[in-house]
C-alpha cells in the first residue's frame, strides 16, 4: 500500500459501479432485517435475532459506505473506525443476549430458524460476489468486505444451529451459534479499527494534511 504522501490520501476516482453495488447491499440487507427480525421472534431464535441486527447494522455500514466513498482517506478511515466501534459494540450485545437466552430460553423453531437462513444466505452470497473485487484497499473498503464475508458464515453458522436443535431437541445450539456470531462480531471489529487507527495516523506521519 502507498504512503499517504502519494495519492491515497486523495479521494479515490469515482467508481460508479461500486456505488451501485453498495445502493443493492443496503436495499438487500433492510429488506432482510426485517424478514429476519420478525421470524426470529415467531422462531424463539437468539441466533437469527442476532442475524436480523447484524443484518440492520451492515445496512448502517452501506448507507456510510456510500457517503465516504469519494472522500480523502482520513474521511474513509474516520467512518470505518466508528463502524468498527459499532461492531464491537454489537458483538457484545449478542453476548449478553446470548447468556439470557441460555438462562431462560425456550426450544426455538428449527423449521423457520433453517428457512429463513437459507434465505439470507442466498442474499448475502450474491451481495458478496459482487463485491468480492472489491475486497482489498483501504479500511473503509476492507469493513464493507468483512460485514458482507461474515454474514455468510453467520448465515451458515444458523443454518447448522437449526438442524442441531432439529436433531437434539435442545436450545443450545442455537445459544452456541449465537456466541460465535458475538466473537465473530468482536474479532471483525478489532481488525477494522486497528487498521483505521493506522491510516488516520498516516497523515502525521508523513507530513500531510488530513484532508
Amino acid at each position: 500500500m502507498m504512503s499517504c504522501c502519494d495519492h491515497d490520501c486523495a479521494a479515490p476516482p469515482a467508481d460508479h459501479g461500486y456505488r451501485r453495488i453498495l445502493w443493492l447491499a443496503l436495499a438487500v440487507n433492510l429488506a432482510m432485517f426485517v424478514v429476519e427480525i420478525i421470524s426470529s421472534y415467531q422462531a424463539g431464535s437468539v441466533s437469527l435475532r442476532a442475524d436480523a441486527l447484524d443484518f440492520l447494522g451492515d445496512a448502517a455500514n452501506y448507507a456510510v459506505a456510500l457517503l465516504v466513498v469519494d472522500r480523502a482517506l482520513s474521511w474513509r478511515a474516520g467512518s470505518a473506525l466508528l463502524k468498527g466501534s459499532v461492531m464491537g459494540i454489537f458483538g457484545l450485545w449478542v453476548a449478553a443476549s446470548t447468556i439470557l437466552h441460555a438462562m431462560t430460553g425456550t426450544l426455538p423453531k428449527a423449521e423457520i430458524m433453517s428457512g429463513i437462513a437459507l434465505l439470507a444466505l442466498a442474499a448475502n452470497l450474491g451481495v458478496a460476489a459482487l463485491l468480492y473485487r472489491y475486497r482489498t484497499g483501504d479500511s473503509q473498503a476492507v469493513s464493507v468486505w468483512l460485514c458482507t464475508r461474515n454474514d455468510c458464515l453467520v448465515n451458515i453458522a444458523v443454518l447448522i444451529a437449526g438442524a442441531g436443535v432439529w436433531a437434539s431437541a435442545s436450545r443450545w445450539p442455537d445459544v452456541i451459534v449465537a456466541a460465535i456470531i458475538a466473537g465473530l462480531g468482536l474479532t471483525s471489529a478489532q481488525h477494522v479499527i486497528r487498521q483505521a487507527l493506522s491510516e488516520l495516523r498516516r497523515p502525521a506521519l508523513h507530513g500531510a494534511p488530513a484532508e
